[in-house]
């Protein structure tokens, strides 16, 4: 019998607000800012993030990737992440019809 372990994630209280813009085409793409929240937690979490996002713009493979690490580093940190791409992201993943 095999046994399968699921990964159960908890309801978390936000320690932090962090919001990641889209700014463009042109370098930089990103900018993060922050509502509320201790500033070192935000900062040291922007760092990583701004790591990860600094030269891909959302329409690159790669990109998707790294958002789900991010939004797994905004989870361990319990910070509350949003993402303003510019555009709705559902009407972007529709596939389109001919």
């Amino acid at each position: 019998m095999t046994q399968v372990h699921e990964e159960v994630t908890e309801p978390f209280e936000p320690v932090g607000h962090v919001r990641i813009v889209y700014l463009g085409p042109v370098a930089p793409h990103w900018e993060i800012q922050s509502d509320w929240g201790d500033e070192e937690t935000i900062q040291a979490f922007a760092d990583r993030a701004n790591a990860r996002l600094v030269l891909l713009p959302p329409h690159d493979p790669q990109f998707r990737r790294n958002r789900e690490r991010v939004a797994r580093d905004a989870e361990r940190e319990h910070l509350e992440l949003q993402w303003d791409l510019g555009f709705d992201e559902a009407d972007a993943e529709a596939p389109a019809r001919d």
